[in-house]
């Protein structure tokens, strides 16, 4: 593994991946990211990640969810990220549909707070009920790096014992 490549791995590994997030922006970001994801390699989402966070407006759900069809256009135009419609869809429908959550629940935390704990299998029904573009892979991978799924760390990982300290929902299960 390349060096470059390791230290893009071992950040994430090391500060994120697990690590239970407690913003509604950074976890659509996140959401985005894992809708991304699929079909490629993580590494090439890690190495997108700023432009990313720049194309989505700093991942603001308010924002996002009010892009215009030349949002949508400028978007599949950005060779920063990945320029596939339906993963874009995905970002723009899935920022409205948060929002109405945030009306319901109070924030996109505490709807998956409220539905906590499920089975992976339950979680992707809900998903896939609620959401658009997430599939089985893509809600097990955004729920483990959030702290809602274990296994994004092995016991034996130093890691683990950080993410422990933070009482990821898992955790209580």
């Amino acid at each position: 593994m390349a060096e470059p490549r390791r230290s893009l791995h071992k950040n994430y590994h090391d500060h994120h991946y697990g690590f239970p997030i407690h913003d509604d922006n950074e976890l659509f970001g996140r959401l985005i990211m894992e809708i991304n994801q699929a079909g490629l390699s993580w590494e090439t989402i890690l190495k997108k990640e700023t432009s990313f966070r720049n194309a989505y407006n700093g991942f603001n759900i308010k924002e996002v969810a009010a892009y215009t069809e030349a949002d949508r256009e400028r978007l599949l135009n950005d060779a920063g990220i990945i320029r596939n419609k339906l993963k874009v869809n995905a970002a723009i429908e899935n920022a409205k549909a948060i929002l109405v959550l945030q009306q319901e629940f109070g924030s996109f935390e505490k709807w998956l707070e409220y539905h906590h704990p499920k089975t992976k299998q339950e979680w992707v029904q809900l998903f896939k009920k609620t959401f658009k573009f997430t599939g089985g892979e893509i809600v097990g991978e955004f729920l483990m790096s959030i702290g809602f799924l274990p296994g994004a760390h092995s016991p034996s990982c130093p890691v683990y014992h950080q993410i422990i300290q933070q009482n990821p929902k898992w955790k209580a299960e």
